[in-house]
Protein backbone atom coordinates (compact mmCIF):
# COMPACT_ATOMS: atom_id res chain seq x y z
CA UNK A 1 0.00 0.00 0.00
CA UNK A 2 1.10 3.02 -1.12
CA UNK A 3 1.25 6.76 1.04
CA UNK A 4 0.30 9.57 -1.02
CA UNK A 5 0.06 13.85 0.00
CA UNK A 6 -1.84 16.62 -1.77
CA UNK A 7 0.64 18.30 -4.15
CA UNK A 8 1.00 21.84 -2.51
CA UNK A 9 4.40 23.80 -2.81
CA UNK A 10 4.62 23.59 0.84
CA UNK A 11 4.77 19.87 0.49
CA UNK A 12 7.33 20.21 -2.35
CA UNK A 13 9.74 22.47 -0.04
CA UNK A 14 9.25 19.77 3.08
CA UNK A 15 10.39 17.00 0.96
CA UNK A 16 13.13 18.98 -0.28
CA UNK A 17 14.10 19.70 3.14
CA UNK A 18 14.16 15.94 3.62
CA UNK A 19 11.39 16.75 6.27
CA UNK A 20 8.76 13.88 4.83
CA UNK A 21 8.88 10.95 2.88
CA UNK A 22 5.77 9.15 1.02
CA UNK A 23 5.59 7.64 -2.60
CA UNK A 24 3.45 9.70 -4.42
CA UNK A 25 1.80 12.72 -4.97
CA UNK A 26 -2.20 12.84 -5.25
CA UNK A 27 -3.04 15.53 -8.13
CA UNK A 28 -5.85 17.21 -10.26
CA UNK A 29 -5.75 16.26 -13.68
CA UNK A 30 -4.04 19.75 -14.63
CA UNK A 31 -1.19 18.60 -16.31
CA UNK A 32 0.52 21.78 -14.93
CA UNK A 33 0.09 20.35 -11.23
CA UNK A 34 1.31 16.93 -12.97
CA UNK A 35 4.52 18.42 -14.51
CA UNK A 36 5.33 20.30 -10.85
CA UNK A 37 4.40 17.23 -8.82
CA UNK A 38 6.74 14.62 -11.40
CA UNK A 39 9.48 16.67 -10.25
CA UNK A 40 10.04 15.11 -7.16
CA UNK A 41 7.76 12.20 -6.67
CA UNK A 42 5.40 9.86 -8.99
CA UNK A 43 2.02 11.54 -9.16
CA UNK A 44 -1.29 9.94 -10.04
CA UNK A 45 -4.72 11.54 -10.99
CA UNK A 46 -7.69 12.33 -9.01
CA UNK A 47 -10.72 13.31 -11.47
CA UNK A 48 -13.38 15.87 -10.36
CA UNK A 49 -16.25 13.99 -11.59
CA UNK A 50 -19.71 13.89 -9.86
CA UNK A 51 -21.99 10.81 -10.82
CA UNK A 52 -25.49 12.14 -11.52
CA UNK A 53 -25.07 15.78 -12.50
CA UNK A 54 -23.62 14.87 -16.28
CA UNK A 55 -20.62 16.65 -16.07
CA UNK A 56 -18.31 14.10 -17.99
CA UNK A 57 -17.97 16.42 -21.21
CA UNK A 58 -16.54 19.14 -18.27
CA UNK A 59 -13.11 17.22 -18.19
CA UNK A 60 -13.18 15.06 -21.28
CA UNK A 61 -11.98 11.61 -22.48
CA UNK A 62 -9.28 13.46 -24.23
CA UNK A 63 -7.78 15.03 -20.78
CA UNK A 64 -8.66 11.85 -18.62
CA UNK A 65 -6.31 9.79 -20.79
CA UNK A 66 -4.01 12.53 -21.54
CA UNK A 67 -3.74 12.30 -17.34
CA UNK A 68 -4.03 8.42 -17.32
CA UNK A 69 -1.09 8.04 -19.30
CA UNK A 70 1.10 10.81 -18.03
CA UNK A 71 0.59 9.13 -14.36
CA UNK A 72 0.12 5.83 -14.82
CA UNK A 73 -2.94 5.96 -12.58
CA UNK A 74 -4.52 2.80 -12.06
CA UNK A 75 -8.27 3.85 -11.44
CA UNK A 76 -11.05 6.55 -12.87
CA UNK A 77 -12.67 7.77 -9.66
CA UNK A 78 -15.93 9.53 -9.25
CA UNK A 79 -17.95 11.05 -6.65
CA UNK A 80 -21.11 9.89 -6.60
CA UNK A 81 -23.23 13.19 -5.89
CA UNK A 82 -26.25 14.43 -8.17
CA UNK A 83 -27.43 18.09 -7.54
CA UNK A 84 -30.71 18.19 -6.08
CA UNK A 85 -31.53 21.61 -7.70
CA UNK A 86 -31.21 19.68 -11.12
CA UNK A 87 -34.28 17.58 -10.25
CA UNK A 88 -36.12 20.98 -9.59
CA UNK A 89 -36.38 19.31 -5.61
CA UNK A 90 -34.95 20.03 -1.91
CA UNK A 91 -31.79 18.59 -1.15
CA UNK A 92 -33.32 17.35 2.28
CA UNK A 93 -36.36 15.79 0.67
CA UNK A 94 -36.44 11.81 0.84
CA UNK A 95 -38.60 9.77 -1.09
CA UNK A 96 -38.26 5.98 -3.06
CA UNK A 97 -38.74 7.31 -6.18
CA UNK A 98 -36.35 10.33 -5.53
CA UNK A 99 -34.03 8.55 -4.95
CA UNK A 100 -34.65 6.13 -7.60
CA UNK A 101 -34.45 8.85 -9.95
CA UNK A 102 -31.03 10.30 -8.66
CA UNK A 103 -29.77 6.51 -8.89
CA UNK A 104 -30.73 6.14 -12.27
CA UNK A 105 -28.79 9.45 -13.19
CA UNK A 106 -25.71 8.48 -11.37
CA UNK A 107 -25.88 4.81 -13.16
CA UNK A 108 -25.80 6.97 -16.91
CA UNK A 109 -23.17 8.71 -15.50
CA UNK A 110 -20.89 5.60 -14.01
CA UNK A 111 -22.01 3.37 -17.27
CA UNK A 112 -20.18 6.17 -19.30
CA UNK A 113 -17.29 5.31 -17.74
CA UNK A 114 -17.30 1.63 -17.15
CA UNK A 115 -17.72 1.25 -20.57
CA UNK A 116 -15.14 2.67 -22.08
CA UNK A 117 -12.83 1.86 -19.13
CA UNK A 118 -14.27 -1.67 -17.13
CA UNK A 119 -16.07 -1.64 -14.25
CA UNK A 120 -12.84 -2.88 -12.53
CA UNK A 121 -11.08 0.27 -13.40
CA UNK A 122 -13.60 2.91 -11.88
CA UNK A 123 -14.09 3.66 -8.47
CA UNK A 124 -16.83 5.47 -6.54
CA UNK A 125 -16.35 7.81 -3.85
CA UNK A 126 -19.30 8.42 -1.25
CA UNK A 127 -19.72 12.20 -1.07
CA UNK A 128 -20.33 14.27 2.23
CA UNK A 129 -23.19 16.35 3.43
CA UNK A 130 -22.38 19.48 2.32
CA UNK A 131 -24.99 22.18 1.41
CA UNK A 132 -22.63 23.67 -0.69
CA UNK A 133 -23.10 20.71 -3.28
CA UNK A 134 -26.45 20.50 -2.93
CA UNK A 135 -26.27 16.76 -2.88
CA UNK A 136 -29.32 15.02 -2.04
CA UNK A 137 -28.89 13.55 2.01
CA UNK A 138 -30.54 10.38 0.39
CA UNK A 139 -27.08 10.29 -1.74
CA UNK A 140 -24.69 9.79 1.52
CA UNK A 141 -27.07 7.05 3.38
CA UNK A 142 -24.84 3.86 3.43
CA UNK A 143 -27.45 1.96 1.72
CA UNK A 144 -27.46 3.60 -1.09
CA UNK A 145 -23.58 3.78 -1.39
CA UNK A 146 -23.62 -0.21 -1.09
CA UNK A 147 -26.21 -0.31 -3.69
CA UNK A 148 -24.22 1.64 -6.29
CA UNK A 149 -20.70 -0.07 -5.61
CA UNK A 150 -22.39 -3.12 -6.39
CA UNK A 151 -24.86 -2.52 -8.52
CA UNK A 152 -22.16 -1.10 -11.09
CA UNK A 153 -19.82 -3.80 -9.70
CA UNK A 154 -17.07 -0.57 -9.45
CA UNK A 155 -14.23 -0.07 -6.47
CA UNK A 156 -14.78 2.16 -3.59
CA UNK A 157 -13.04 5.02 -2.34
CA UNK A 158 -13.59 5.53 1.09
CA UNK A 159 -13.26 9.41 2.42
CA UNK A 160 -13.20 8.51 5.92
CA UNK A 161 -13.93 12.58 6.54
CA UNK A 162 -16.59 12.38 3.95
CA UNK A 163 -17.68 9.73 6.32
CA UNK A 164 -17.79 11.63 9.54
CA UNK A 165 -19.30 14.64 8.13
CA UNK A 166 -22.55 12.37 6.91
CA UNK A 167 -22.40 10.25 9.93
CA UNK A 168 -22.36 13.14 12.71
CA UNK A 169 -25.19 14.85 10.41
CA UNK A 170 -27.58 11.69 10.59
CA UNK A 171 -26.39 11.36 14.34
CA UNK A 172 -24.88 8.17 14.00
CA UNK A 173 -22.19 6.59 15.94
CA UNK A 174 -19.42 6.94 12.96
CA UNK A 175 -18.24 3.52 13.58
CA UNK A 176 -21.58 2.07 12.94
CA UNK A 177 -21.49 4.67 9.74
CA UNK A 178 -18.85 2.89 8.15
CA UNK A 179 -19.54 -0.62 8.63
CA UNK A 180 -22.98 -0.68 6.51
CA UNK A 181 -19.87 0.58 3.61
CA UNK A 182 -18.78 -1.81 0.75
CA UNK A 183 -15.90 -2.25 2.86
CA UNK A 184 -14.93 -5.70 0.53
CA UNK A 185 -14.51 -3.50 -2.59
CA UNK A 186 -12.32 -1.03 -0.76
CA UNK A 187 -9.52 0.21 -3.62
CA UNK A 188 -8.28 3.43 -2.54
CA UNK A 189 -8.56 5.17 0.63
CA UNK A 190 -8.62 9.08 1.53
CA UNK A 191 -7.52 10.74 5.05
CA UNK A 192 -8.72 14.23 5.73
CA UNK A 193 -9.06 16.48 9.06
CA UNK A 194 -12.36 17.73 10.02
CA UNK A 195 -13.68 20.70 12.14
CA UNK A 196 -16.74 22.58 13.26
CA UNK A 197 -17.64 25.45 11.45
CA UNK A 198 -19.39 28.02 13.46
CA UNK A 199 -20.68 30.02 10.64
CA UNK A 200 -21.83 26.84 8.63
CA UNK A 201 -22.77 24.99 11.55
CA UNK A 202 -21.51 21.82 9.98
CA UNK A 203 -18.24 19.67 10.43
CA UNK A 204 -16.20 20.69 7.14
CA UNK A 205 -12.95 19.01 6.34
CA UNK A 206 -9.62 19.43 4.54
CA UNK A 207 -8.21 20.72 8.01
CA UNK A 208 -5.69 19.23 9.86
CA UNK A 209 -5.98 16.16 11.50
CA UNK A 210 -7.74 15.84 15.50
CA UNK A 211 -7.80 12.57 17.69
CA UNK A 212 -11.51 12.25 16.23
CA UNK A 213 -9.88 11.87 12.69
CA UNK A 214 -6.81 9.21 13.93
CA UNK A 215 -9.24 7.42 15.84
CA UNK A 216 -11.54 6.05 12.33
CA UNK A 217 -7.43 5.98 10.38
CA UNK A 218 -6.47 3.31 13.24
CA UNK A 219 -9.88 1.50 12.95
CA UNK A 220 -9.31 1.33 9.21
CA UNK A 221 -5.81 0.15 9.01
CA UNK A 222 -7.08 -2.31 12.36
CA UNK A 223 -9.33 -3.58 9.77
CA UNK A 224 -7.32 -4.31 6.89
CA UNK A 225 -4.49 -5.34 8.46
CA UNK A 226 -7.23 -8.10 9.72
CA UNK A 227 -8.39 -9.18 6.09
CA UNK A 228 -11.80 -7.77 7.35
CA UNK A 229 -11.48 -4.72 4.68
CA UNK A 230 -10.14 -4.44 1.10
CA UNK A 231 -6.56 -3.57 1.07
CA UNK A 232 -6.37 0.16 -1.16
CA UNK A 233 -3.40 0.52 -3.61
CA UNK A 234 -3.04 3.67 -1.97
CA UNK A 235 -4.15 5.47 1.48
CA UNK A 236 -3.89 9.48 0.57
CA UNK A 237 -3.77 12.58 3.35
CA UNK A 238 -6.20 15.22 2.17
CA UNK A 239 -4.66 18.39 3.55
CA UNK A 240 -3.22 21.17 1.04
CA UNK A 241 -3.15 21.99 -2.33
CA UNK A 242 -2.15 24.51 -4.92
CA UNK A 243 -4.00 27.87 -5.88
CA UNK A 244 -5.66 30.56 -3.35
CA UNK A 245 -8.21 28.14 -2.38
CA UNK A 246 -5.68 25.80 -0.44
CA UNK A 247 -2.99 28.41 0.08
CA UNK A 248 -4.19 28.81 3.84
CA UNK A 249 -5.08 25.19 4.21
CA UNK A 250 -1.30 24.26 3.87
CA UNK A 251 0.64 24.99 6.91
CA UNK A 252 4.01 23.17 6.44
CA UNK A 253 4.37 22.52 10.13
CA UNK A 254 0.79 20.90 9.62
CA UNK A 255 1.77 18.65 6.48
CA UNK A 256 4.99 17.52 8.44
CA UNK A 257 3.15 16.40 11.51
CA UNK A 258 0.36 14.38 9.82
CA UNK A 259 2.40 13.21 7.17
CA UNK A 260 4.75 11.90 9.65
CA UNK A 261 2.09 10.50 11.94
CA UNK A 262 0.54 8.84 8.94
CA UNK A 263 3.86 7.27 7.78
CA UNK A 264 3.74 6.06 11.69
CA UNK A 265 0.78 4.25 11.82
CA UNK A 266 0.72 2.67 8.27
CA UNK A 267 4.20 0.98 9.72
CA UNK A 268 2.94 0.56 12.79
CA UNK A 269 0.49 -1.48 11.24
CA UNK A 270 2.70 -3.33 9.04
CA UNK A 271 1.00 -2.21 5.68
CA UNK A 272 4.00 0.14 4.36
CA UNK A 273 7.68 0.09 4.51
CA UNK A 274 9.38 3.28 6.39
CA UNK A 275 11.72 5.36 4.47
Amino acid sequence: MKRALNYSPQAADLLDAGKIEFDLYKTTEWPSMIADAQRQRPAYAHFPFLAGRDDIGKVGFERVEAALAETGTPYINTHIAPRAADFGIDMFAETPALTERYTQAMLRDIAALTERYGADKVILENANYDPNYDIPIAIIRPALITRMVRETGCGFLLDLGHARMSAVYFGMDVIDYLEQLPLEALRELHVAGTRYSEDERRLVDHYPMTDDDWTLVDWALRKIAAGEMSQPWVVALEYGGAGPTFAWRSDPVVIERDMKHLSTVLAEAHLVDMK
